[in-house]
């Protein structure tokens, strides 16, 4: 589902096909466990094909990099 903040039906099926589409042959490199959430922003709506595809191959990256623990973690731990 997009929201309908990303623009008319036509244009949040178009964004929602898109995504699917990029998201089929990426989805490979995810652990079997992983859940993937995907959230169009209205920017999604102007963005060519190839925008999208990069972006989500910023996020993906971004998911698989170890986490570092956050001062505000640590601190709260103690």
């Amino acid at each position: 589902m997009v929201s309908k903040a990303v623009g008319n039906a036509v244009t949040r099926n178009r964004v929602k096909r898109r995504l699917r589409h990029l998201t089929r042959a990426r989805i490979s490199s995810l652990p079997g466990t992983a859940v993937l959430v995907v959230r169009a922003l209205p920017a999604a709506a102007g963005a060519p094909y190839a925008q999208l595809g990069a972006d989500l191959d910023t996020a993906l990256e971004r998911l698989q990099r170890p986490r570092r623990r956050s001062e505000h973690a640590t601190a709260s731990v103690r």
